[in-house]
């Protein structure tokens, strides 16, 4: 793995051992064997996504997934026009129109919400963004399953500064983005994960402890280089 950076790059590297059928990455193999019927051309599927938070991480993504073709409503509890991007609603507003939903609302906000919208999220892939700093777990898995046991959790988005999902590229290739989300669901995660820029990297099911090992190693590399935000991963694979 290499960590890459605007600053000078530190380098890791790992080989896997006797691994050479096994990929983190997108393969054609898994996207055609996969429960979601995705175009076989360069042309993803359009998806109905509601972000639910409209601060750097939400607005971010949002824009980013609208600009690649999907249907993007932004969640807020102050609803209005939205300038140049996705459409701005109420939060049942975006649910109901949703079949994809990504939580990025600060951690405060996010137990009435799921109390509040249980029956709206039932059954629906939830992807959480969220970061519940100060908790027993940084991500919302407990919670989403507690108030939501028919949703579908997915882990992403959550290790890496906004200004990365906003410029994803650096030295010219795509940085990778670690998720965890149940193996039916990893071509929807990785189309995404694409259309944001970057290039995803599968850890498995219920790994979402595992994705958040990396958010806290961003941080501690943050703060090693200065408040430098533009640091990003690489995995190497032979």
């Amino acid at each position: 793995m290499s960590l890459t950076g605007s600053s000078p790059t530190s380098r890791l590297s790992s080989t896997p051992s006797d691994c050479s059928h096994c990929s983190i990455f997108p393969t054609d193999d898994f996207r055609h064997a996969a429960s979601y019927q995705l175009a076989t051309d360069a042309k993803e599927i359009a998806m109905r996504i509601g972000v639910i938070g409209t601060g750097k991480v939400g607005a971010t993504l949002g824009d980013a997934l609208g600009r690649a073709g999907h249907e993007v409503k932004l969640g807020s509890r102050h609803p209005g026009d939205s300038v140049g991007g996705p459409p701005l609603v109420d939060v049942a507003a975006a649910l109901a129109a949703a079949d994809v939903v990504l939580l990025a609302v600060p951690p405060g906000a996010l137990g009435e919400l799921l109390a509040e919208h249980a029956k709206s999220l039932a059954g629906k892939l939830i992807i959480d963004a969220t970061n519940q700093f100060g908790g027993a777990s940084a991500n919302a898995s407990v919670q989403v399953a507690a108030a939501v046991p028919t949703a579908r959790y997915a882990r992403v988005f959550n290790t890496l500064g906004w200004e990365n999902f906003a410029e994803p590229i650096f030295d010219g290739e795509p940085a990778d983005l670690f998720f965890s989300c149940r193996a039916a669901d990893r071509p929807v995660l990785e189309e995404l994960i694409s259309a944001v820029g970057l290039r995803p990297a599968y850890l498995g099911e219920d790994k979402q402890d595992v994705v958040d090992g990396a958010l806290l190693l961003w941080f501690s590399l943050v703060q090693a280089n200065g408040g430098n935000r533009r640091i990003a991963f690489r995995v190497l694979q032979k």
